[in-house]
């Protein structure tokens, strides 16, 4: 099929260290439509811990995931992501727009620790009708490195990419447009992923902090490999299905307190620096890992608060067939990212 008309439609591409995912939406009628989903695996080792180690084989992968999402066009929308990425909530002088940007620079130099030389910076005014003489402006910084190495991975695979976006962003405009109940105080947003989880937190629904935990799906299989005596398709098999087990809790404590401390830790952080002091009143998990029978039920215990596995589908149209062959509860939580990305409306 042909993939519609020209700015209508927005593919959304995820470069994850395990899977390659692509969400296709259509924006031309009154509400966003989810048209195609792709999932494609990505060979172990391809890209560790964020560096691509073997361009030529993630640019096959991608150019594979576009085909199996029937793809035609080059324009996609992608992200970027990890400790080379600072998101910061910051107060400065109220100013009109253009003056925040010349300002911003020396801002950044206060609140962001690289070399100013060797960043991109972006900002947002999230109050621009507000009175009083401050205003709160959400500072982004990526190091252009990083960019530029996405960048080039998409010209490898012949793409052209119309917008690149920050990971947390685009977790959040997909988190928002399922759960809007969640954008009321501050809750932690938990993307479990293959190598690393994500923990975003929003205050107001705000994605102000970002932090990255290198504890992933890899680490579960690991254990269950090392700890209980499994084959790596054993473990696969306990972690992408149903049913907890004996092998399972034997794991799930112990990285289960990886990922809650570092919640509590990012937690911990906001309520000192944020003028809100607000603490967190609920966990949203998404991502492979949020799979893992047993390991929100991990969380909320270790917690004391609801944990809730984030679905992307919940309130987003879907065209019928747009998942193909796939099973909806097994890939539901592996795309609030490719959607978050793909409901960006391109001009």
């Amino acid at each position: 099929m042909a993939l519609f008309g020209r700015n209508k439609t927005t593919v959304g591409l995820d470069i994850g260290s395990g899977l390659i995912k692509v969400a296709v939406i259509d924006h031309s009628r009154s509400e966003p439509e989810l048209v195609r989903v792709a999932v494609v695996p990505l060979l172990a080792d391809a890209i560790v811990e964020g560096e691509i180690m073997d361009p030529g084989i993630v640019a096959e992968a991608i150019r594979g995931a576009l085909a199996a999402a029937e793809v035609k066009g080059t324009h996609v929308v992608t992200a970027v992501g990890g400790r080379d990425v600072i998101i910061k909530k910051i107060q400065i002088e109220r100013v009109k727009e253009q003056q925040a940007r010349e300002l911003m620079r020396w801002e950044a130099e206060q609140h962001v620790p690289f070399d100013m030389e060797s960043v991109e910076l972006d900002f947002q005014i999230l109050d621009p009708f507000a009175d009083g003489v401050e205003m709160s402006v959400l500072l982004v910084a990526a190091k252009r490195e990083l960019v530029e190495s996405k960048l080039r991975i998409l010209t490898d695979a012949g793409l052209d990419p119309a917008l690149v976006d920050v990971d947390a962003f685009a977790l959040h405009n997909a988190f928002e447009v399922n759960y809007p109940e969640a954008m009321a105080g501050v809750v932690a947003l938990v993307n479990i992923g293959h190598e690393v989880t994500n923990i975003n937190i929003l205050d107001e629904g705000i994605p102000i902090l970002t932090r990255d935990i290198t504890v992933g799906t890899r680490r579960f299989r690991e254990d269950l490999q090392r700890e209980r005596g499994l084959s790596a398709d054993e473990a696969q098999q306990l972690l992408q299905g149903y049913d907890r087990s004996d092998h399972l809790d034997a794991v799930l404590e112990g990285r289960g307190e990886e990922v809650a401390v570092g919640i509590e830790r990012a937690a911990a952080f906001l309520a000192s620096s944020s003028r809100s002091g607000g603490h967190v009143r609920a966990v949203y998990t998404c991502g492979g890992g949020s799979r893992i029978p047993g390991l929100n039920d991990v969380l909320a215990n270790r917690l004391r608060l609801p944990v809730t596995q984030a679905n992307p589908l919940v309130n987003l149209k879907v065209r019928d067939g747009a998942l193909n062959s796939l099973v909806t509860d097994e890939v539901a939580p592996l795309l609030m990212l490719p959607i978050g990305l793909a409901l960006r409306q391109v001009a």
